[in-house]
């Protein structure tokens, strides 16, 4: 029993040394203006949004519709590798080879279209931007 409050104790002590010097700082600037320190943290990592908030909601635009395109072009892909599965699994079978057909021929228009869009998004973002 006396061992253990005197690890208590010990644990009480060491945490209060590691926890002391950040409660006794001397930085209020932070706590007096949230808002200027949001602006800096914004203005630190590159970001214009307090600055600029058109360029920066075209990019975030940009960002989401190239993001959702990559999707896209990643899920037409795997399609494409599926149709290929199944095109060399078909054992010679007419209307399974139509399907992987079909699978391989749409995965491939929705590649050229995802590309496509891709271009075409940021042609428009890049000439809105100037």
């Amino acid at each position: 029993m006396k061992s253990r409050i005197i690890t208590s104790v010990i644990v009480a002590v060491f945490g209060i040394g590691i926890l002391a010097p950040s409660l006794a700082s001397s930085d209020t600037a932070h706590a007096v203006n949230p808002k200027a320190k949001i602006k800096e943290g914004f203005k630190a990592a590159g970001d214009d949004v307090q600055d600029n908030p058109q360029n920066s909601l075209k990019s975030r635009i940009a960002d989401i519709v190239n993001v959702l395109l990559f999707i896209i072009g990643t899920l037409a892909v795997i399609m494409l590798i599926i149709g290929g599965i199944r095109y060399t699994t078909s054992n010679g079978n007419p209307e399974q080879i139509k399907a992987a057909k079909n699978t391989i021929m749409y995965a491939v228009i929705g590649l050229i279209v995802a590309l496509l869009a891709f271009a075409i998004v940021n042609f428009v973002v890049n000439s809105l931007a100037n």
